[in-house]
């Protein structure tokens, strides 16, 4: 394992501090430095930047990123007991580190990182990753506040993320993403590099924001894959028939066959099924 800065091992900093990982914060550390570097250089060039980091835990992202050069790192930790060994790191690297107790789905991240140039780079907890990532590409603000992200998640959700159609991953969370982002998965993590080890294989995945979307409605867009995809293995003339007594009709005006699924449809179709769709009626 790499020494990256002179700071104790991250299975001592443990130790010393009693951070035995919480399965309902979805935690599973990642001890090796070299892991922890990748992720770090995956990122990019971060030396004039604030990097945003979700669930820092014991640190060892964070050790990495600040040891790559990053200008800030701003470090949101819900986990109260974490706090006196990232302190411990925010010595280390004078003024460099900020950290923030609270969680992440609750705090506005661009109040936080003051508007700058943000990358966000994080081991998410897989209990709230998807939700997190949702948040970030759903913003009503295009481009958004962050230049990348640079997130680990299960390998299954990652998949999930980068998605092309007809295969069996394709869903709604490829959908949303594909629209706003370039995605790909860089390189997969075992369970072995994990304390506790989980049950499945991570997955490394970076994104960046598309700097001109096809024209849609957000809300659109999201209540036409929720139907879509709700009711996969049915043909759209009747998945999207509860949006719409035309749904036929509009799904052909869209140039696509009302008898086709929702995993054949490309990201394009999707835009133009969410442009001919009447939004919901309002009181």
């Amino acid at each position: 394992m790499a020494q990256i800065d002179d700071l104790p091992p991250l299975r001592d900093v443990i130790a010393a501090h009693d951070l035995n990982a919480k399965k309902s914060l979805g935690q599973n550390f990642l001890l090796d430095l070299n892991l922890t570097s990748r992720i770090a250089r995956s990122a990019g060039d971060i030396t004039d930047v604030t990097v945003l980091e979700i669930g820092p835990g014991p640190g060892g992202l964070t050790r990495a990123l600040l040891a790559a050069g990053a200008g800030k790192v701003v470090a949101i930790e819900k986990d109260t007991r974490c706090l006196p060994a990232l302190a411990d790191i925010a010595q280390r690297y004078p003024g460099r580190l900020e950290v923030i107790e609270g969680d992440a789905l609750e705090l506005d991240p661009v109040s936080l990182t003051g508007g700058g140039p943000v990358r966000i780079v994080a081991n998410l907890p897989y209990n709230v990753g998807t939700q997190l990532l949702l948040n970030w590409i759903t913003t009503p603000h295009w481009p958004p506040f962050w230049s990348s992200l640079t997130l680990m998640f299960q390998k299954e959700v990652a998949e999930r993320i980068t998605a092309e159609p007809a295969s069996k991953a394709y869903g709604r969370l490829g959908v949303l993403t594909g629209w706003r982002c370039h995605s790909g998965i860089l390189f997969d993590i075992s369970p072995k590099a994990f304390t506790p080890p989980p049950k499945v294989t991570s997955a490394v995945v970076h994104l960046t924001p598309r700097a001109d979307p096809l024209p849609c409605d957000l809300k659109s867009l999201e209540r036409i894959t929720a139907a879509a995809f709700g009711q996969r293995r049915k043909m759209l003339r009747a998945s999207l028939k509860p949006l719409s007594r035309e749904a036929e009709n509009l799904i052909e005006s869209a140039g696509i066959k009302p008898t086709a699924r929702a995993e054949e449809i490309d990201i394009e179709g999707f835009v133009r099924l969410a442009n001919v769709f009447p939004p919901p009626a309002t009181d």
